[in-house]
């Protein structure tokens, strides 16, 4: 198996090419992953990603994967955070999943 060199991610890309545009409307539409966001005031304040991925342990049961998880900097120390991963968490029990991922980027 291939995979890219990192240098050539597309994290370097501006955050207006349509890759991220063509990417966002495949998660929302395939029922597995989907980015979620937190508003207070009709304001985005928080953002998530959730992905459930059907597994071959456990009898075949889905798992629930959290990443991406973001509160604007003026919304932070006030839940925003807590709520939205409780919300995946009971999102994931609805949906029967079995286990639940959390990932973080390293420099947290």
């Amino acid at each position: 198996m291939l995979f890219e060199d990192r240098a050539t991610i597309s994290d370097e890309l501006p955050p207006a090419h349509p890759c991220y545009a063509d990417a966002f409307r495949e998660m929302q539409d395939s029922g597995t992953s989907a980015t979620y966001v937190a508003e207070e005031d009709g304001r985005v304040v928080g953002t998530f990603m959730l992905t459930f991925i059907r597994h071959l342990m456990r009898r075949g049961t889905l798992v629930a994967q959290i990443e991406s998880v973001r509160v604007d900097a003026t919304a932070r120390g006030r839940g925003v955070g807590e709520k939205m991963v409780r919300w995946a968490i009971d999102e994931a029990r609805r949906r029967g999943c079995t286990r639940l991922q959390l990932t973080t980027h390293k420099s947290r």
